[in-house]
């Protein structure tokens, strides 16, 4: 039933032609919970394969009896989806299971999903439906990042932290857990390739721009820091992102952070819709040098801010008379996230395990029914032979 669906527009330019030609609408859904880098390009790569770009998030319901409990709420995760550049329109509540009636609703010729697999709670594919109908088109998985290994490396802050002695120790996860190759991470391997996949083209200020900089760690975008992004964004008409080194991160929140490195947390923020630049591994403090080689004319501070305290890190911008402290009404922070977490770590424990022994179940199925079609395959070939000799 679609009748519950929501919708909203997002990038008005899109109408029902492109170039004389038909418009090509692509379909996405997922439950986008603490959006990454890797969402962000499979959602890049789906735009790629047409002109407007639906993406159908589920409701927290569904996302709890499928897979387990969400960190963010639903509202939550589709403002995160709404704040991605290549993202047009926003479906809420969408099916956990990709539904043809949903996709025709909305115009959108196929779906595109990761060469990895989701499955509903009874372990089939979520896609097998579009599947059959031929209307299902295949991304690259982005490798180094997901939800399930985000969640995990805020579980191992619970045992560095020791949050809680008298926890059972047996609840304190290891690395070790988390092996499915969907979800495991690994190195993330940075490219200038990835880095200008995500840059806008044609990016570079235009005559009469009032340039804006802000600077900070960025880590885990969430709502909050979107709202802040927006926020920053209006003060002027071209927003410059500082992007702060792990070290100095690590050395104003402490050894748990960031809990994203560096060219996670760039990739991250290309892909927000109000980011028109970043500054990767800005200086902290901020230097006359930077406000003079970007023409900066305003320098904006959140209400809810980072850093040393005790450090000024933006005196130079306040002694120009171009700093100003804005208020985007979130006060969510990422140590927020964490603590959602920590304070429920055995939820967030059993839904990884829960995922990924699916997941692994899914890849032993698939492995001996590929056997198995093999055996056949050869049985035919053999039986053939001895026909034709």
């Amino acid at each position: 039933n679609t009748d519950s669906i929501g919708s909203s527009g997002i990038n008005a330019e899109y109408g029902g032609m492109v170039n004389d030609k038909k418009q090509v609408r692509v379909w996405c859904d997922g439950c986008y919970d603490i959006m990454h880098f890797g969402h962000a390009n499979q959602l890049r790569q789906a735009k790629a394969m047409g002109d407007y770009l639906i993406v159908g998030v589920h409701t927290d319901e569904e996302v709890r009896q499928n897979k387990g409990p969400p960190v963010l709420t639903e509202e939550e995760r589709y403002k995160m989806v709404r704040s991605v550049k290549w993202v047009d329109e926003v479906v809420e509540g969408s099916p956990y299971v990709t539904q043809l009636e949903t996709m025709d609703k909305y115009g959108a010729e196929f779906c595109v999903h990761g060469d990895d697999i989701t499955l509903s709670a009874d372990g089939t594919d979520t896609y097998q439906i579009v599947k059959d109908a031929g209307r299902y088109k295949e991304c690259k998985r982005t490798q180094g990042v997901s939800t399930t290994d985000l969640v995990g490396r805020m579980l191992l802050m619970t045992r560095a932290n020791n949050v809680s002695q008298s926890s059972d120790p047996g609840l304190l996860p290891t690395q070790d857990e988390f092996v499915s190759p969907y979800t495991k991470a690994c190195n993330l391997l940075q490219t200038n390739s990835k880095i200008t996949q995500f840059s806008s083209p044609n990016n570079e200020p235009k005559p009469g721009d009032k340039i804006v900089y802000t600077a900070g760690a960025f880590d885990l975008l969430h709502p909050g820091l979107v709202d802040f992004l927006e926020a920053a964004k209006k003060e002027g008409s071209y927003l410059i992102v500082g992007l702060y080194e792990d070290s100095v991160v690590n050395e104003y929140k402490g050894s748990q952070y960031p809990v994203q490195i560096l060219q996670e947390r760039v990739l991250s923020v290309l892909a927000n819709r109000h980011v028109n630049e970043v500054l990767i591994g800005a200086p902290y403090p901020l230097t006359e040098e930077v406000l003079d080689h970007f023409k900066i004319d305003v320098v904006v501070q959140g209400m809810v801010h980072e850093g040393d305290h005790e450090t000024d890190h933006f005196a130079v911008a306040r002694q120009r008379g171009i700093f100003k402290e804005i208020d985007s009404g979130n006060c969510l922070k990422t140590e927020d996230l964490v603590m959602r977490i920590i304070r429920n770590r055995k939820l967030f424990m059993d839904r990884n395990k829960k995922k990924q022994l699916k997941e692994l179940n899914n890849i032993t199925k698939m492995a001996e029914k590929e056997k198995q079609d093999k055996l056949k395959e050869s049985e035919r070939a053999a039986s053939s032979s001895s026909v034709s000799s």
